[in-house]
């Protein structure tokens, strides 16, 4: 099957920012409508506004900070779109802090040796050893909906955002049952709703948990087809 290439300036206007109309950097999404721009430049702008400043949404009256949030998933795609646009970028913070006789955060430094690391391994690999830990993370409440059915010890997580609703079934399963392999018995619910297997926690908390205080508050009951 041919390869078919695609420009980039064709997808420019999805991993572009609409305030600096600059690529995004440090990638941040507003959990009311999902639009994504610069950290730096969001920030500075619900310093005064409380909206969206593409759609105009109201985001929170008081705290509109609080509904923003790092998308590294976006931020990942970014950087692999772009030629150089990372190695530029952490150039450019090297350069802010040393003309003005500051020495480099630590973080920063840790970040470009990550990277450097995960060019030379596969994502496979990466992901074996950091178990997700450097991804967005969401706070959970995992309570039991069933009466046959035992409590979590425990019931508060803070795992990936990017953990789909099986994660957590095969979870549930290997506490309840002692056996992974049983996930398919177990539903999880979010606002008395049955959710897809597939949903990731990001996607559950920005459609079913949007202006709820964290923690995200998830049940387990027993299938229903077999109740």
């Amino acid at each position: 099957m041919m390869e078919r290439k695609v420009r980039l300036k064709t997808v420019n206007p999805f991993i572009t920012c609409y305030i600096c109309k600059g690529y995004l950097i440090d990638s941040t999404t507003i959990t009311e409508c999902l639009h994504t721009f610069c950290k730096s430049c969001i920030v500075k702008y619900l310093e005064e506004k409380n909206t969206c400043p593409k759609c105009h949404i109201e985001i929170h009256q008081s705290y509109p900070l609080n509904y923003i949030s790092f998308d590294r998933t976006m931020q990942d795609i970014v950087y692999k779109l772009v030629p150089n646009l990372q190695e530029k970028e952490f150039q450019r913070m090297q350069d802010f802090y040393r003309k003005r006789g500051l020495s480099v955060p630590s973080s920063i430094v840790n970040d470009e040796n990550s990277n450097e690391c995960n060019k030379s391994q596969s994502q496979e690999n990466h992901e074996d050893e950091d178990h997700h830990r450097s991804d967005e993370q969401v706070n959970i409440c995992l309570e039991c909906r069933a009466p046959n059915l035992k409590h979590l010890k425990r019931r508060y997580l803070r795992i990936s955002s990017q953990a789909t609703i099986t994660h957590l079934k095969k979870f549930v399963a290997l506490k309840l049952y002692n056996n992974i392999n049983r996930f398919k018995e177990v539903d999880i619910l979010c606002n008395e709703e049955i959710l897809g297997k597939d949903h990731t926690l990001k996607f559950v908390s920005v459609t079913r948990w949007r202006s709820k205080d964290a923690p995200l508050l998830l049940h387990y009951r027993q299938r229903v087809a077999d109740l």
